[in-house]
């Protein structure tokens, strides 16, 4: 896919592949292009060149079918204020051409499904920000849609309401859904997403699951926190033997890459206290996937509340 707006390319040739019940995580700092992939993807925005094709349906020349087979939820919950949260699901299997009677039942059930039972009958303006998410992708999913289109649907939740929206969209990839996500929040890709591809300036710079992606920034490190960063030289020395490579020092933590993790902190500890070197903690730590969009980017994740294009 490839698209530009004027002189800005905002997508450079991005391939993307999502088999069928698994999620495909879209990584990427504001500006990479991750929603205009998604507005492409879901029809919304037309490509100036490749071509895509969702449920086996052609984005361009297939958009109406596809329309009936994909659900999306944006970054802003996309519900009417002035409807009740039981009228907004109704009014979204009407707009579906469900058969008669059912949207009634399906926004019923998706309801209860998300917690929304005892708020249905409330105008969506009186819900919290959790409730209005949950109720935007329960929209999303009133036609039971095959591919799910996630645009950072958790930006702005609390903690609870972010784990109770993974626990929905890991229940539906569960039941054979297929989703797309994007998402700045590190955490959600490594619990949600089976695939990940990083997406930087309108390219993908790298892909694979997230163990794949983390090896890429290197193996395990041994992590001590000196009782004074005056002994690191001598720390240094006495783990020579268990580094892979040289340690680097940040403040009184010293972080060693280890090419054996079995043993290691055993190893270390009595190296160290035959050095006469004192320690406050050591641990072992594996790279995440900020370390991961540190090297390929350049720099940590923004803000997740910041605007994405």
């Amino acid at each position: 896919m490839a698209k530009s707006y004027g002189e800005v390319r905002a997508l450079d040739g991005v391939d993307l592949t999502a088999p069928t019940g698994t999620v495909l995580g879209l990584l990427g700092p504001n500006g990479a292009g991750k929603t205009t992939a998604v507005r492409i993807l879901t029809t919304l925005l037309p490509a100036d060149g490749g071509s895509a094709r969702v449920a086996g349906l052609d984005v361009a020349t297939e958009a109406p079918k596809l329309r009936g087979r994909i659900g999306l939820a944006g970054q802003y919950a996309a519900v009417d204020e002035n409807l009740t949260g039981f009228e907004n699901l109704q009014m979204v299997g009407r707009l579906y051409h469900l058969p008669k009677g059912e949207p009634k039942a399906r926004a019923a059930e998706l309801l209860e499904r998300f917690d929304l039972a005892d708020a249905g009958g409330r105008l969506v303006r009186t819900y919290s920000g959790g409730m209005r998410r949950r109720l935007d992708l329960a929209a999303a999913l009133v036609a039971r849609p095959p591919v799910l289109f996630l645009d950072e649907p958790t930006t702005g939740l609390d903690p609870r309401s972010r784990i109770g929206l993974w626990e929905t969209i890991e229940g539906r990839v569960a039941e054979g859904t297929t989703v797309l996500l994007t998402t700045q929040y590190l955490d959600e890709a490594d619990r949600l997403a089976d695939r990940i591809s990083v997406i930087d300036h309108g390219r993908v710079i790298a892909e694979g699951s997230a163990d794949e992606l983390k090896d890429q920034v290197g193996g395990e490190s041994l992590e001590v926190t000196l009782e004074a960063a005056a002994e690191a030289d001598a720390a240094i020395a006495a783990l020579a033997e268990v580094a892979a490579a040289r340690p680097q020092l940040d403040g009184v933590v010293l972080t060693v890459p280890v090419a054996e993790r079995k043993g290691t902190i055993a190893l270390a500890v009595e190296r160290l206290n035959a050095a006469g070197v004192g320690i406050d903690d050591i641990s072992m730590r594996r790279p995440t996937l900020d370390d991961v969009f540190l090297k390929l980017t350049g720099h940590a994740a923004e803000d997740p509340e910041a605007e994405d294009e």
